[in-house]
Formats: structure tokens, C-alpha cells, sequence
């Protein structure tokens, strides 16, 4: 039997890295290694992770970067040192072997003092364009995982690796699509077609409310799963009235059920999302955030939209009237739908987290 190691895994903030985290967590757990996860103390984080007792979580602060300029840099610097030796102490308490950063500010300072502790240290972006904290992260690490081959010029003289981005066990074999129309009371004919909403972990509020406006638009044979975010659950359900066949939820924790029940997702381009409805292969209509950090749900959308997996629009070009149309369109095309779907699928990388635990490995078992 192969050595076994302890691992460290950064990923709160946003499920974006949070999910990605878990999935490699259940991968290096079920080879028999002691996984601890580091999460921020966002209620994203608590709500999500909630549901994984087998799993060990710790919470430390977050410390998201402001402009460099910026007066807050000097309690930003202060925040991360603070931090940064938490962390220190984490991971000679959980005595780790090594520490993975799933992105984001958050992975900073736990990878940072893993380095500064003689440790193997790697990071994942998921992102086609990377973002500045995993650039920077990169820096202090062994080697960088990546989620798109798109983001490897942005890492040069770094040793890379394309993976592709995890997604949880639970997303592996979806249930059937009678079993996630009954878990959101949706009608499972498939002349009755799903369009899923999702703005991200969060919510995104301009999002949910061009859906709900359009909602009287749609033809009456569609159905509309809207998972809207804990903070916008009661505004859109008033704002879409009570329109037959429109169901929202607030957090989802059943997203393998919600993708199983669909035949159509709506969402923003954030990199966890596009890995799971490509795993799922599902059409998409893809909505980038316009605040994005160098607009990388662009860069991500692109590279859906390229290969005809995805039709991108960027919020400003989009009303209720056309997202009705636009959505419909495809909904009532099932040759559309089907092309689109292989399209998806075509962009999945089943065996990410395999990939990443096989590579963490071989560098602890060369050390």
C-alpha cells in the first residue's frame, strides 16, 4: 500500500472554490489520506458544507486584496500576516504534508505558510483567465493545476498541469430526470421541457430579476427551476407572480437533482458552473458577470460559446423579452438541444480530481 499523507485544502469563499475543494477532499479521503479543509466564515461556506460530516473543516479568515494604492492596504497587510500565521499553526497542528490552494485570496496565506514551512504547496485555477491572488499564489508553489488549457500563458516558467476542475461525488452519476422533477415538484414530461436558473452560489441580483420579469413570456409548456440565492428567494417569487410551472428555491443543496430535472440552464460563466453543466451536458446560456476581475466569465463563456456548447450574451445586450425568446427557442429545438449537449459534454474532464490527487501524490512520494 502506497504511503498515506495529511493534506490541507484552502477553498472558502465562494462555491466556486469551495465545491472543487470537497471534490478533492472525497477523492484523497476515499485513498485513505487525512484531508483537512480550510473555509472562510461566509455563510456560503457554513451552508454548503453543512451536509459533509465526514468531512473536517476549519474557518479562517478571508482577505480579499484592495487596490494596491488603496489606504486599506495597510490593514489588508495586517489581516494576511494575522491569517497567514493561523494558518502557520493549522497546519503544524493538523502536522500536514502538503497544502492545495483552490483559488482566490483565501488559498493566499495557507499556501504561503506552507511554503514558508518546507511543505509541497500547489494551487488550482479553473478560470480561462486567471486571477491575480492565484498568479501571485503560484509563486510559492510546487506546481499549478489548471482548469482550462486557456490559463497556461498566464503562469509562465511555472510547472503546469491541465486537469480540469472537479466536481463533488455527488454530481458523478445524476439521478434520473423523474427523480429531480419530483424533489422541485416540476411536471417530468419531456414535452414540458426545464430551463435551470442559477446566478452563482450567491444569487446574482440583475440576473433573477430579467428572469422573473420574464416569466409571462415564456410558452406555457415550459417550466422554470429558478434557484435564486438565499437574499433575492422572496423578491423574485413576488416579482414572478404565481406563473404555473415557475418554481424558486433559495441555497440549493440538491444540485444533482436540479441538473437531472433540466434540459436547459441559464446561468453566469463563474468556472464551478460551466464544470458541472458540462458534466451534466447541458445546453447553457451563459451571462457573464460584467464586474468580473479582468472579465474572465468572458474569457470562460468563450470558450463554451467557440465550440457551440453554449449561446453567450452579455447582460447589456440582454432584456426580458429576448432571454424569453432566446431560451424558448432552444427549449423547443430538440435538435438544437441534443448538438448543444454533445458540445457540453465534449468539454468534461470526468477524472479532475483523480488527475490533481494522483499528481499530489507523486510529488509527497518523490519528496
Amino acid at each position: 500500500m502506497s504511503k498515506l499523507y495529511k493534506v490541507v485544502i484552502a477553498c472558502g469563499g465562494t462555491g466556486g472554490h469551495l465545491f472543487p475543494g470537497i471534490a478533492v477532499a472525497e477523492t484523497l479521503q476515499a485513498r485513505g489520506h487525512d484531508v483537512l479543509l480550510l473555509i472562510s466564515k461566509k455563510t456560503v461556506d457554513k451552508e454548503a458544507s453543512a451536509k459533509y460530516g465526514s468531512l473536517k473543516f476549519e474557518t479562517v479568515e478571508a482577505v480579499a486584496k484592495p487596490p494596491t494604492l488603496s489606504p486599506r492596504m495597510i490593514p489588508f497587510l495586517w489581516r494576511m500576516w494575522k491569517t497567514t500565521r493561523r494558518c502557520a499553526a493549522l497546519l503544524r497542528e493538523h502536522q500536514a504534508d502538503a497544502v492545495l490552494g483552490m483559488g482566490g485570496f483565501t488559498s493566499l496565506p495557507p499556501v504561503y505558510a506552507g511554503h514558508k514551512l518546507g511543505l509541497k504547496t500547489f494551487v488550482h485555477d479553473s478560470n480561462a483567465r486567471p486571477g491575480r491572488a492565484n498568479v501571485l499564489t503560484s509563486r510559492f508553489c510546487n506546481r499549478v493545476f489548471l482548469g482550462m488549457a486557456a490559463a497556461e500563458p498566464f503562469f509562465e516558467g511555472r510547472d503546469t498541469v491541465v486537469t480540469g476542475t472537479p466536481v463533488r461525488a455527488e454530481m458523478v452519476k445524476l439521478p434520473t430526470r423523474a427523480e429531480g422533477a419530483a424533489a422541485f415538484g416540476l411536471d417530468p414530461d419531456t414535452t414540458r421541457p426545464v430551463l435551470l436558473v442559477m446566478g452563482g452560489s450567491q444569487g446574482a441580483k440583475r440576473l433573477n430579476e430579467l428572469v422573473a420579469e420574464s416569466a409571462a413570456l415564456f410558452p406555457a409548456n415550459i417550466q422554470i427551476l429558478h434557484i435564486a440565492g438565499t437574499l433575492d428567494h422572496d423578491r423574485v417569487k413576488a416579482t414572478a407572480g404565481d406563473r404555473p410551472g415557475y418554481v424558486v428555491v433559495g441555497f440549493c443543496d440538491k444540485m444533482a437533482l436540479a441538473y437531472a430535472a433540466s434540459d436547459l440552464m441559464l446561468a453566469r460563466s463563474g468556472a464551478s458552473s460551466l464544470t458541472e453543466i458540462a458534466h451534466a451536458g447541458l445546453p447553457s446560456i451563459l451571462v457573464p458577470f460584467p464586474s468580473s476581475a479582468d472579465d474572465h466569465q468572458t474569457r470562460n463563456a468563450e470558450v463554451f460559446s467557440t465550440v457551440g456548447a453554449a449561446e453567450l450574451i452579455q447582460q447589456v445586450d440582454l432584456d426580458a423579452a429576448k432571454l424569453a425568446k432566446v431560451a424558448s427557442n432552444i427549449l423547443n429545438d430538440l435538435q438544437t438541444r441534443h448538438r448543444m449537449a454533445q458540445a457540453a459534454r465534449a468539454l468534461d474532464t470526468p477524472d479532475a480530481s483523480a488527475r490533481i490527487c494522483d499528481a499530489i501524490e507523486a510529488s509527497l512520494s518523490s519528496k
